[in-house]
């Protein structure tokens, strides 16, 4: 048997299954809200172009109006003016979107405290207990926050200050971008932290992964099903010409 037809039979059998990390794309997701005078990009809607009737009377098909960052999504390194020059979601290779899953989970820490953010420290704990970080590998950060995923004032939680919500510090950005991982995933409405602003450089996971041609994935879920190693990810992102991101499917194979 092949390595293929072995994957093949683990699923066939169940040994192996496959968890949807993909949170459903619809004209309530929560869309990121940047204060004036930015511009900011428009929620997902569909369009009827015809519904079994005089437009289309044996087919019903929509337009889809949607921006390249929302819902689950993949940043392409164009995203940020640190890698501006570096690969459009088009251009990605195919080879970087599967690999190994690596979890770390700090939902207690983020129910306490919103604005939590991952250091240097637990990323160097995980290793010593975990041993380092695969080649490849995508760097999950569960955090709950997939439970507000409906929620768009939940899921944005701002209030006079900005958007409270977790993500890494400057130092733990600088370490994940010099690390062997391919991206970085997280349930939140983007990579940063809700109070990335504030930090120097601003939005630091950007800053640092995107200029170091390494992929964000945001708004992902059942992150509770994924164990902290031994699972594999597929992203599979429209390979939109130029553009710097891309609306996904997020799959976990997933030992049973």
């Amino acid at each position: 048997m092949t390595a293929i037809d072995t994957l093949l039979s683990s699923l066939a059998d169940g040994s192996v299954s496959v968890v949807d990390l993909t949170a459903p794309l619809s004209p309530t997701t929560p869309v990121l809200q940047l204060p004036p005078p930015f511009a900011n990009t428009i929620s997902m809607s569909l369009e009827t172009v015809s519904n079994f009737d005089d437009n289309g009377p044996f087919w019903g098909w929509h337009n889809i109006h949607t921006g390249e960052h929302t819902g689950t999504h993949v940043d392409a390194p164009s995203h940020w003016a640190t890698g501006r020059d570096g690969s459009s979601v088009d251009q990605i290779p195919p080879g970087r979107l599967v690999g190994p899953a690596v979890l770390l989970d700090f939902t207690d820490e983020v129910t306490a405290d919103p604005d939590f953010l991952l250091e240097p420290e637990h990323l160097d704990a995980h290793v010593a207990e975990n041993g380092p970080l695969p080649d490849g590998a995508w760097l999950l950060f569960r955090t709950g926050w997939s439970r507000f995923n409906t929620d768009a004032d939940g899921f944005l939680n701002a209030d006079d200050d900005g958007p409270h919500s977790p993500g890494v510090s400057v130092a733990a950005a600088q370490w994940l971008a010099s690390s062997p991982i391919t991206g970085y995933g997280v349930e939140t409405v983007g990579i940063d932290a809700g109070q990335a602003a504030a930090m120097d450089p601003i939005f630091p996971a950007h800053h640092h992964l995107l200029g170091a041609d390494k992929y964000g994935l945001t708004q992902l879920q059942n992150l509770g099903a994924v164990p902290r190693s031994g699972a594999m990810l597929v992203v599979s992102p429209l390979p939109i010409v130029g553009g710097t991101g891309s609306p996904a499917r997020v799959l976990a194979l997933v030992p049973a």
